[in-house]
């Protein structure tokens, strides 16, 4: 069996949109003040603590427009922050809600039906690997249950 490894975005594209780089939608990112509730950075995988600057954004985490491409709010720590290193264990962040969509994509980024769902979180794991099994799923996304936000990619180390 593989050992699953859970994929923030790019340090390539994080410094991007930290250096004011536009996003999905064409437009600068917001920066606001965290109240250290809610605000996971999709970097480095960690909450950004209150009184500290993040970026509000939109992010489309495909390579490239397609109708499968979904687009949508994303937070990033406005300093540059430690990417997070991709251990197969869970990130702490993520423990700290009940439940998440999984959903897998195919090779040519398209979502293959029949693999999308809200999983408990502790089964994460164990569902994630299921899905990346299959010989039609290159890869999984994991969503916000709640808001259907890109939390980060799982796929196969």
């Amino acid at each position: 069996m593989s050992a699953i490894q859970f994929v923030a975005i790019t340090t390539t594209m994080a410094r991007y949109y930290q250096m004011g780089g536009a996003d999905a939608n064409g437009q600068t990112p917001e920066t606001h003040v965290s109240d250290g509730d809610g605000v996971p950075c999709r970097h480095c995988l960690q909450n950004v603590k209150a009184g500290s600057k993040y970026l509000v954004l939109s992010h489309r985490p495909f390579p490239a427009p397609q109708p499968y491409a979904e687009t949508g709010p994303i937070f990033l720590h406005a300093e540059e922050c430690e990417r997070y290193q991709e251990p197969a264990e869970m990130p702490e962040m993520f423990r700290e809600n009940d439940d998440y969509i999984l959903r897998g994509y195919s090779c040519q980024d398209r979502i293959v039906y029949g693999t999308g769902g809200v999983i408990g979180t502790k089964e994460i794991l164990s569902r994630a690997g299921q899905l990346l099994r299959r010989d039609d799923v290159a890869y999984v996304h994991m969503r916000s249950a709640r808001n259907n936000c890109f939390q980060c990619r799982i796929e196969f180390a």
